[in-house]
């Protein structure tokens, strides 16, 4: 038997988070059903503080992050060397504002970047030669923007992981690591941003941070007491 206090965990999963479908139907969605990337809980919940209004997006790897970014930034640019999923993609994608290129593995992925001559306010970095695209990236990146590595905890197992956030070094950023469960898997992993030192995002709200997905400090009072009253 499990307390009513760890059903009330579960429920929060469930119903704020809905990591059951997540994991079932293998999707990356919030309750709304709106696209949410493949990053950790903890990372989403920071970056869907901030306005992106004006912002230019490149990605090395595309999927429901493409279409999140999509939402709330002016342009998004996706790099895929898969054709199958690239395909999978083209289909699903109803944004205008999301460009999908296809290149090869190897050089022709990790220079896509270069190729227009635009520098990007935020970089995602979440598909192939991760070190080859982290010095492109470095390159690329607009003053006050940010780049985002995920799965950067395979730093541990993965010497192509190690190139990476070595090369990442090189560009004197503040790192921050956000660890913690993400849709569609029942691991944790972490997800890295990696801030220019002049970094100052734009609020999205009055007070910064904001009640995230599953706080109770919203409630009111009465109704917070209520409810640690019943889960004794």
């Amino acid at each position: 038997m499990f307390s009513d206090r760890f059903m009330k965990f579960i429920e929060i999963w469930q119903k704020e988070f809905v990591m059951d479908k997540t994991i079932d139907e293998k999707i990356c969605v919030d309750k709304d059903g709106n696209p949410i990337p493949w990053y950790t809980f903890p990372a989403i919940e920071y970056l869907n503080q901030f306005d992106y209004e004006g912002k230019k997006i490149f990605e090395f790897g595309c999927g429901n992050s493409s279409r999140f970014w999509a939402a709330r930034a002016d342009k998004v640019i996706s790099v895929e060397d898969n054709p199958k999923w690239l395909e999978k993609w083209k289909e699903e994608f109803t944004e205008n504002n999301v460009e999908i290129l296809y290149r090869e593995e190897g050089p022709e992925y990790y220079n896509a970047i270069l190729e227009k001559n635009e520098k990007y306010d935020i970089i995602v970095i979440d598909g192939k030669n991760r070190a080859d695209c982290a010095e492109n990236a470095i390159k690329c990146l607009a003053d006050g923007g940010f780049i985002i590595v995920d799965d950067s905890d395979r730093i541990n197992t993965s010497h192509e992981y190690v190139d990476t956030m070595n090369n990442l070094k090189k560009g004197d950023f503040i790192q921050i690591d956000f660890y913690g469960f993400c849709p569609m898997t029942t691991y944790a992993k972490t997800t890295s941003l990696f801030l220019t030192r002049n970094y100052n995002p734009v609020s999205l709200y009055d007070v910064q941070p904001i009640s995230g997905t599953g706080n109770i400090w919203h409630i009111k009072r009465g109704e917070r007491k209520k409810l640690f009253r019943s889960l004794r």
